[in-house]
C-alpha cells in the first residue's frame, strides 16, 4: 500500500515539475491556463455570433425573405393568435439541438451563395422557384419527423376533447398511419406553390425528378 502511495506521489511530482518547467518565456502550466481562458472566450464569441444569426430580425434582413414569405407568415396563426405564443423563423427552421443546429448553419452558407447570385431577388424569380424551395423544406421535415414542429406540438400532449371532430379524425389517422406533421400541414405558415395547389401529386412528382 505504501509503495502504491509513493508511486502516486512521484507521478504527481513529475507532473507538477513538467507543468512548472518553463518554455523560452512561460511555464507549461501558464500556457495551459491561457489556452483554457482563450477557449472560453472563443466559445463565448462563437455562441454569441450563432445567436445573433438565430433570430427573426436577422432572417428578414434580406429582402427576399422580408418581402415574400414573411408577409405570408404574418397572416397565419403562428404569428398572431389568442394565446399570444408566436413561433418565429428559427423556431421552425433551425434545430435547437447543438449538433443539428451547426449542421443547419453550415447548410445556410448555400443560401448566402444564392443571395450573391440574386437567385430569388425579385418576386417573379421567387415564385418560379417556390415549389423547389418548399420541396427542400418538406423533405427535411419529413426526414426529421417534423422535429421543429414537435418543440411546441406533440401527439401525446394533445387534448383531443378540445379539438373539433375533423381534427380528431385526422390526428387519429396520422397516428395510426405513422404520418408526421408536415404530411398534412404543408401550408400552415406560408402559401403553397400554385402548382402544388392545382395538383399536389403532379407537383411533387415534378419536383422530385
Amino acid at each position: 500500500m505504501s509503495e502504491q502511495n509513493n508511486t502516486s506521489k512521484n507521478l504527481l511530482q513529475r507532473l507538477w515539475t513538467i507543468l512548472k518547467k518553463p518554455t523560452s518565456r512561460y511555464s507549461l502550466g501558464m500556457l495551459l491556463m491561457a489556452g483554457f481562458v482563450a477557449g472560453i472566450i472563443f466559445w463565448g464569441g462563437f455562441n454569441t455570433a450563432m445567436e445573433m444569426t438565430n433570430n427573426e430580425e436577422f432572417c428578414i434582413s434580406c429582402h427576399e425573405m422580408r418581402d415574400n414569405v414573411y408577409q405570408e407568415y404574418q397572416d397565419t396563426v403562428h404569428y398572431s393568435n389568442r394565446t399570444g405564443v408566436r413561433a418565429t423563423c428559427p423556431d421552425c427552421h433551425v434545430p435547437k439541438e447543438w449538433v443539428y443546429k451547426i449542421r443547419r448553419k453550415i447548410q445556410a452558407s448555400n443560401e448566402l451563395y444564392h443571395k450573391l447570385l440574386g437567385s430569388i431577388d425579385t418576386p417573379e424569380k421567387f415564385e418560379a422557384k417556390r415549389l423547389e424551395l418548399a420541396r427542400h423544406v418538406w423533405k427535411t421535415m419529413k426526414e426529421t419527423d417534423s422535429r421543429e414542429c414537435r418543440n411546441c406540438h406533440n401527439f401525446e400532449s394533445m387534448d383531443y376533447m378540445e379539438q373539433g371532430r375533423r381534427a380528431i379524425k385526422q390526428h387519429e389517422k396520422g397516428l395510426n398511419g405513422n404520418k408526421t406533421c408536415i404530411d398534412c400541414h404543408k401550408g400552415i405558415a406560408h402559401s403553397l406553390p400554385a402548382m402544388y395547389e392545382e395538383d399536389p401529386s403532379a407537383a411533387v412528382g415534378l419536383a422530385s425528378r
